[in-house]
């Protein structure tokens, strides 16, 4: 099952140990790259667009729990009015 990625509003957080910054992330990529081979052969990726993204497992560095890894809202920084 894929596991939902983070965006600027939300982090990834293990809820058995509270990690909030160290994660294993399993992907599944399909790319279209644009490869730039010189005259001895030496492949070089001069473009890379992501065509499909799937985060298949989140391991938390920490526990080692997988699978268990959570989103959740980002905490607004003090001071900073809340949207509604």
């Amino acid at each position: 099952m894929p596991v939902p990625l983070p965006d600027d509003d939300s982090r990834w957080r293990c809820p058995l140990c509270g990690n909030l910054t160290r994660f294993d992330v399993v992907r599944a990529t399909r790319a279209r790259e644009y490869v730039h081979v010189d005259l001895a052969g030496a492949a070089v990726v001069e473009e890379r667009e992501v065509l499909d993204e799937t985060v298949e497992r989140v391991t938390c560095r920490w526990c080692g729990s997988v699978d268990s890894v959570v989103v959740e809202p980002r905490p607004h920084p003090a001071g900073a009015p809340e949207e509604p």
